[in-house]
Order: structure tokens, then C-alpha cells, then sequence
């Protein structure tokens, strides 16, 4: 028991370093964000957590289409919310980041619209499976959308954000990314909770579809 539950320990345990120390450290006084670079501990490996989840969905999205087993739908649509959840928490720590750095909670900037138009996309998926009874065809057409969405996630997050001249977003519109503003100090702090966040989004994901296995009688 012990020894299939030390990773969930782990995370635990990095989150909660993370959180501490987070507020504790001495920060680079960067031009713009000053202190609230701290934010970085939380915002950027929240979008780390959701990155790794909404892959995972697609990983088993593909694998479901290749041999039609619902342990893989159950997976993928599991994965989906689990994203989801990181994801609308990233949306919420980083308006607060924004803030304090640009005097609004949203501005009109491409990251930032580019993250909403994704979570809407993935929002909508929850509604398109349950809108559909049938189990199969649910399955089928959810796994194709999910594909679908993942692309827009990448095409609205990765590329477009960067071919914008006007982008407020550290690391975009030739702006300095906080990233490159990481000592050695912050890097002790950021990849641990980085880390750690994502394998509390694996647990979470565990437990999601767990429950569901155990209602639907898939084995």
C-alpha cells in the first residue's frame, strides 16, 4: 500500500514546500513584476499540471480510437476535467497576477485571450458528452473533438502568442520571459512545484476515474 502511494506523498509534500517557501525566498528585483514574480510558483506550474493532463487525455483519446476500449475513453474524458480544473485555477492566478502588473484583472492580450478561447473549447466538451446517451457513440465523438481541441490549445497558447508584437505576456511580444529572470534560488522552488502539482494532477486524475470505473462497471 505504502508502496504505490509514495509518489501522492511526494506531491504532497513538493506542493507544500512549494507554498512555503514560495513566500519566503528572496526574489529578483525584475523591472514591472517585482515581487509578484512569486506568482510563478503557482500560476506557471498550475499551466504545467494542465498541460500534462489535457496531453494525457490526448494520448488515450488516440489509443481509444485505435482499439474502442472505454477504459480509454473513461481515461481520456477524466483527464479532460482534471485539465480543465488547472486549468480555470491558472486563469484565476494568473488575472490576479495581472493585476498587480497591469492594473487589471484581463487585458486585451493575446495569451490571455488565446488561454480563454482553449478553456472554452475544453468546456465545450463537457457539455458535448453530456449531451450524447449513447455510450459508444459518445466515446467516438468525444475522443475526435478532444483531438481537435488539443490542436486549438496549442495553435491559441504556443504559436499564436508568439507572433504577437503587442503581447503584455513575459516572454511574448519581445517582452523578457520571467523564466530567463530565474536564479538558482527560484528554480529550487519553481521545478519542485512544478513537479509536484503534476502529480497531484495524476492523483487527482486516479481518483476521478476510479469512481467512474467502479459507477459504469468498467474493468
Amino acid at each position: 500500500m505504502i508502496k504505490s502511494m509514495w509518489w501522492k506523498f511526494l506531491g504532497l509534500a513538493l506542493v507544500l514546500y512549494s507554498i512555503i517557501a514560495g513566500l519566503l525566498i528572496d526574489v529578483p528585483a525584475l523591472p514591472v513584476i517585482h515581487q509578484t514574480i512569486r506568482n510563478l510558483f503557482y500560476h506557471v506550474s498550475m499551466w504545467f499540471a494542465m498541460f500534462f493532463m489535457l496531453g494525457t487525455s490526448l494520448v488515450f483519446s488516440i489509443r481509444y480510437l485505435s482499439g474502442y476500449r472505454m477504459k480509454d475513453d473513461l481515461m481520456a474524458s477524466g483527464a479532460v476535467y482534471t485539465g480543465v480544473f488547472f486549468g480555470l485555477m491558472g486563469l484565476m492566478t494568473g488575472m490576479i497576477w495581472a493585476k498587480f502588473t497591469w492594473g487589471d484583472f484581463w487585458t486585451n492580450d493575446p495569451q490571455l485571450n488565446g488561454a480563454a478561447v482553449s478553456m472554452m473549447a475544453y468546456l465545450a466538451y463537457t457539455v458535448l458528452r453530456g449531451s450524447i446517451d449513447e455510450v459508444a457513440m459518445r466515446a467516438r465523438i468525444s475522443a475526435v473533438y478532444n483531438i481537435f481541441a488539443f490542436m486549438l490549445l496549442v495553435i491559441f497558447l504556443g504559436v499564436l502568442p508568439r507572433l504577437a508584437d503587442s503581447s503584455l505576456h513575459p516572454g511574448k511580444g519581445g517582452n523578457t520571459s520571467t523564466m530567463e529572470g530565474l536564479d538558482m534560488t527560484m528554480r529550487m522552488v519553481f521545478y519542485p512545484a512544478a513537479l509536484g502539482w503534476i502529480l497531484i494532477a495524476f492523483w487527482l486524475l486516479q481518483l476521478h476515474t476510479r469512481r467512474r470505473a467502479l459507477i459504469q462497471g468498467i474493468h
